[in-house]
């Protein structure tokens, strides 16, 4: 009699891998995910829109991904959210680029060389994700938890990062996402935040005062990849009343270099400024 022999490596599958209806539904629960996360917090009505499925799919998705915890539901304002096996995912990634701790130390030692609490945060499309943060002692300080966004433009974090990035590239993100106001101190007109981006590149980092939140400002410097673009970035930042005229060149080079270690440990390469 003979014996079958023991499939190996991957199972034959009924559906072809181009597009067959298991896969079909992975892409579709993948597709909703990356919307949740996207828009923050939304209703049915609009991720179904969003990703253009019917309403009675898009629960049956999300009601599965609420199952294993990757979303999560808020009965009173009927909105799904982002859950915490997506941000324990999310960290498993940065973990594997050891971004978060190789820049935990340096947060800490910057923290502590400044007196204002400490952020490190990444680029996702037109906005930064905080990702890390050291607080000061000080009984009033900035708290971004992890995965709090901001717009680019009106962040220290995204500035620096605006400021490294190729203009065109930087252009393009800006006319994507706009320049919304939040203060009345917002750089919303491009030339206003075009220049502040021109200083910011010739000292290498940035300077963002009420111009998110009133009363907090915040000094940030990029972070760069091997191939000298800017992956994250990292800031200071707090009340504005301490941010003082006559101490900001010290802070700014304070978080430069705490940038720069990063980028150093990292194995990315800075760009020469002066050409």
């Amino acid at each position: 009699m003979n014996t079958p022999k023991r499939a190996r490596g991957r199972p034959r599958s009924a559906f072809s891998e181009s597009g067959g209806a298991t896969l079909q539904s992975l892409d579709r629960a993948l597709g909703l995910l990356a919307t949740v996360a996207r828009f923050g917090h939304a209703t049915l009505t609009d991720l179904a829109l969003a990703q253009g499925l019917p309403a009675a799919t898009a629960h049956r998705i999300l009601t599965t991904l609420q199952k294993h915890g990757f979303v999560d539901f808020d009965r009173h304002s009927q909105e799904w959210m982002i859950g915490i096996e997506a941000y324990r995912t999310g960290s498993a990634y940065l973990r594997r680029a050891g971004l978060t701790e190789i820049g935990q130390p340096i947060l800490r030692a910057l923290m502590e060389k400044t007196g204002e609490t400490a952020n490190l945060a990444v680029p996702d499309g037109t906005e930064v994700v905080f990702i890390a943060q050291v607080e000061t002692a000080h009984p009033i300080r900035a708290f971004f938890p992890a995965g709090t966004r901001s717009p680019m433009h009106a962040s220290g974090t995204g500035k620096a990062i605006l400021a490294m990035m190729p203009p065109e590239r930087a252009r393009t993100l800006l006319q994507k996402a706009g320049l919304p106001v939040f203060t009345s101190k917002t750089l919303s007109t491009p030339n206003a935040l075009f220049q502040d981006l021109d200083r910011t590149r010739t000292r290498g980092w940035s300077y963002e005062a009420d111009e998110r939140h009133d009363g907090m400002s915040c000094i940030g410097a990029a972070i760069f990849d091997e191939n000298g673009l800017p992956c994250a970035g990292i800031s200071i930042s707090g009340p504005s009343g301490r941010f003082k005229p006559d101490s900001l060149d010290r802070l700014g080079q304070a978080v430069a270099e705490a940038g720069a270690e990063i980028t150093r440990l990292t194995g990315g390469t800075a760009p020469d400024r002066s050409s």
